[in-house]
């Protein structure tokens, strides 16, 4: 039987089990903005590598998805080397326990 999605929208890092599945997600939602703007301006792994202030191999892991040792606060840095603004917003949550999203626009 397949386990019930801890949310509305789910998050496949808590129906695995793993340890801090909101951040988890939190930094793949991040991990794919990067990506989409990498890819859109096509820039190769080397100038992302560039723009990012990091080597080339750890431009490769996060165009596959693969945040590593990055975290939340790292992962918006590197958006803001590309351009763009990034909006934390703090608000009462409507259950429990609070959550985390990314919205793209």
């Amino acid at each position: 039987m397949a386990k019930k999605s801890s949310s509305k929208r789910g998050n496949v890092f808590a129906d695995l089990g793993l340890p801090n599945p909101e951040q988890e997600l939190l930094k793949a939602q991040l991990t794919l903005q990067i990506y989409k703007i990498v890819k859109a301006r096509g820039l190769t792994q080397a100038q992302a590598g560039a723009v990012l202030g990091i080597k080339q191999p750890h431009v490769s892991a996060l165009m596959r998805n693969r945040a590593g040792n990055f975290s939340v606060g790292r992962l918006m840095e590197f958006l803001t080397a590309l351009g763009q603004d990034v909006r934390i917003t703090v608000k009462p949550a409507k259950r429990r326990v609070g959550g985390m999203d990314v919205v793209a626009g």
